[in-house]
């Protein structure tokens, strides 16, 4: 069944392979020392991203989700590629500007992402230790560093909210009695989409670049017949129900809400929608052994 509201199952078949075939081009890519060696560490990011996006795109697609997991490996690899290898080619000034929750948006949203994936799919130790590594910002913002700390106790939190819009409804969520949370968080979902455009204004300090919107926030009203799109999910509100076990019976069936994250086992908790027939399950390959084969590491 697909979750996603838009696309149908040609569209997500089609584009789902294609993600993987990304993924296993770029490694290929990847390999090959020809190119410019200051793109290298950028061109490794993206492989991450392409990552996270084919998730995503799967989750929308309605695949199962015992799929999601295998993912990780691939992303937590090339991210570190791309640390190591912009080391090197990263002034200090990029190296912050990149990885500071506080002046780059875009980068707190994937970390929170992120964050909900791994904390909804139950990844193993090891990758969620190494996924910290790669997020830092330790004792920056008081909503996702408590969500962190739900799973790493040891986790310092930060003393402010880094992007009261939309995210001040979500903290609030967490912090009402048991019995506001479920309108509450319902709430915050409902104006998440909304919201989320133009958050970077609310930060606590001046932003990097001039977002008008976060990268992928278009992505289905631009470059849709492209494959740009794979979907609009508050990853977000899920990884508090986790963290904080609350009652998310109010959000199943929102438009943003993939609840199915928490329930791998069904029934889905989107609606029907009138298909008459699933998308392609695409096999993919393990990624961990990919990776040792192309950076010769584990």
């Amino acid at each position: 069944m697909i979750r996603a509201p838009l696309g149908d199952s040609r569209y997500w078949s089609e584009w789902v392979e294609y993600g993987d075939e990304r993924i296993v081009k770029a490694f290929e890519t990847a390999r090959t020392p020809a190119g410019d060696p200051d793109y290298a560490p950028q061109y490794a990011f993206i492989i991450a991203q392409n990552h996270w996006h084919q998730m995503l795109s799967r989750y929308s697609a309605g695949c199962p989700i015992a799929d999601l997991p295998r993912y990780f490996p691939g992303l937590l690899d090339a991210w570190e590629e791309a640390e190591r290898l912009g080391a090197s080619v990263w002034t200090p000034k990029q190296q912050f500007t990149r990885h500071s929750w506080r002046v780059n948006y875009d980068h707190y949203i994937v970390c929170f992402w992120l964050i909900g994936l791994g904390l909804a799919l139950e990844i193993p130790d090891d990758q969620w230790q190494r996924l910290l590594a790669l997020i830092g910002n330790e004792g920056e913002d008081v909503l996702l560093d408590r969500v962190i700390a739900s799973r790493s106790p040891e986790r310092k939190i930060g003393s402010v909210l880094l992007y009261p819009k939309p995210y001040g409804r979500l903290l609030k969520a967490v912090d009402a009695p048991v019995d506001s949370q479920p309108s509450m968080l319902s709430a915050f979902v409902t104006h998440w989409y909304k919201e989320v455009r133009t958050g970077a204004k609310s930060g606590s300090e001046p932003q990097v670049v001039n977002y008008r919107h976060p990268y992928w926030y278009t992505y289905g009203d631009e470059n849709f017949e492209g494959g740009a799109y794979f979907g609009r999910w508050c990853v977000e509100a899920v990884a508090a129900v986790k963290a904080f076990d609350m009652d998310d019976s109010q959000c199943l069936g929102l438009e943003h809400y993939p609840g199915d994250l928490l329930r791998p086992n069904g029934p889905s908790t989107h609606p029907v929608r009138q298909e008459a027939e699933p998308p392609a399950t695409v096999a993919v390959e393990s990624k961990v052994g990919f990776w040792v084969r192309l950076w010769g590491r584990r």
